[in-house]
């Protein structure tokens, strides 16, 4: 990726330069395909964009506005014909918001508490995913979403709540391989995911291990710092990316695991975010290079394939991250279809976002909502028995949209049913 680090840099222009402003990208966005304004597509995000850069506009009032309504899918650069890496742009440019926007005291108050007290650090995530489950146990849960008098962001925080388990891993030893050994992988457990969806980490680990894999657990492993770069935090996402370069340097592993493709795509861009930095460049790169999906992982090295029958329709939702950011399509699809007795039917518009976008659906709630509900009645019309997907904000975005329109269908990542059929074939 070009290095970009400011929307007057020579290289945010050559970014800009890429696009011909030919009006492809349009139907691929969900926002313009909900609000149906050129503001709130990618080629008028564009404009406003060199507008800003020309010093004709202010990175405040409709720059802001506009550029904040972009869930930064990327299904723009899936769909452009002329490669404009809209990604980049988009990061830069809401980097250019936070740093030149005051913010209020309250908005520093809860970016500190959330971005730097909580995600970074694993056990306090863990106590707070047990106060919930104790708030969903007591059934306060169901009496707050009756009487619904949060306001917009809080009521859409706990609407995203899961059922939640507090069986936590301890992360402490590796994981054996089971049978033959093949490799040794290094697993980031993530944050909000092991507090939050552990039954997912504890499904990726089992299907490694039958897969003949060692795993590993580096103990300095930190939050991605994905939802930093979400609102533009970029100084707070290098210093966690530095981190996580260093947790997983000690050891030579077959490969680096993630099991969420938000994640996954912010740890693949750890090389452009330490560009700059000649302690950690050449470092940075050797992990991205190192690091795989769990999916595009188990496809090229399922030693032991799934020998259990589930007699389950069940549709596969992709996270945005995984498929344009990442270019992960095909991998998923694969492990799924070689389940016995699993019938995949796949969506009318796959590549289409459900809303969720890092924490887009607590700042943005009335737009996420909409964004939400055109996904929800593709996901209806496909009468699955189980809703997959392969990120931790989809798989809370979707457990919320199954529960509000009265789906009778469970939510699960593509390992948990991988993980099943391991246990029904034993």
């Amino acid at each position: 990726m070009t290095h970009a680090n400011s929307i007057t840099s020579p290289q945010f222009q050559t970014l800009l330069d890429q696009c011909v402003h030919c009006g492809l990208c349009l139907p691929a966005c969900p926002t313009y395909s909900v609000l149906h304004t050129e503001m709130d597509s990618p080629r008028g995000r564009i404009q406003l964009m060199q507008a800003a850069a020309d010093g004709r506009i202010a990175t405040d009032g409709p720059f802001a506005e506009h550029i904040e309504l972009c869930l930064g899918c990327r299904a723009c650069e899936t769909a452009c014909p002329s490669g404009v890496q809209y990604g980049l742009l988009f990061e830069t440019a809401r980097t250019a918001i936070v740093d030149n926007r005051p913010a209020t005291t309250l908005e520093r108050a809860s970016r500190w508490l959330a971005l730097r007290q909580m995600l970074p650090h694993r056990q306090r995530l863990r106590l707070l995913a047990r106060m919930m489950r104790l708030y969903q146990a007591i059934g306060l849960s169901r009496l707050v979403r009756k009487l619904n008098f949060l306001p917009p962001s809080l009521r859409a925080m706990e609407a995203l709540l899961p059922p939640l388990s507090t069986r936590f891993p301890a992360y402490q030893q590796p994981a054996p391989a089971l049978g033959e050994k093949r490799g040794t992988v290094a697993f980031l457990v993530g944050c909000v995911q092991d507090a939050f969806l552990t039954e997912v980490n504890a499904a990726t680990v089992r299907v490694l291990q039958h897969n003949g894999y060692e795993v590993h657990f580096p103990k300095l492993q930190t939050c991605c710092g994905a939802a930093a770069l979400h609102i533009g935090e970029a100084t707070l996402a290098r210093d966690l990316a530095r981190q996580n370069v260093d947790a997983f340097s000690a050891i030579e592993y077959t490969a680096i695991i993630n099991n969420a493709g938000g994640c996954g795509a912010t740890l693949k861009e750890y090389a452009h975010l330490l560009a700059d930095e000649p302690d950690y460049a050449a470092k940075a790169q050797a992990f991205v290079d190192n690091l795989q999906d769990i999916n595009q992982f188990l496809a090229d090295h399922l030693h032991k394939p799934p020998q259990g029958t589930l007699n389950l329709r069940v549709t596969y939702v992709d996270s945005c991250h995984l498929r344009h950011g990442q270019k992960v399509v095909r991998q998923p699809r694969q492990l799924l279809k070689l389940i016995p007795g699993l019938t995949l039917v796949e969506l009318q518009q796959p590549d289409m976002c459900c809303g969720s976008a890092g924490v887009y659906n607590i700042m943005q709630p009335a737009t996420a909502e909409q964004v939400l509900d055109a996904k929800m009645a593709d996901v209806a019309g496909t009468t699955a028995d189980v809703v997959v997907t392969t990120n931790t904000g989809c798989h809370m975005q979707l457990l919320r949209g199954v529960r509000e329109k009265g789906l009778k269908a469970e939510v699960l990542h593509v390992v948990e049913l991988l993980d099943r059929s391991y246990q029904a074939g034993e």
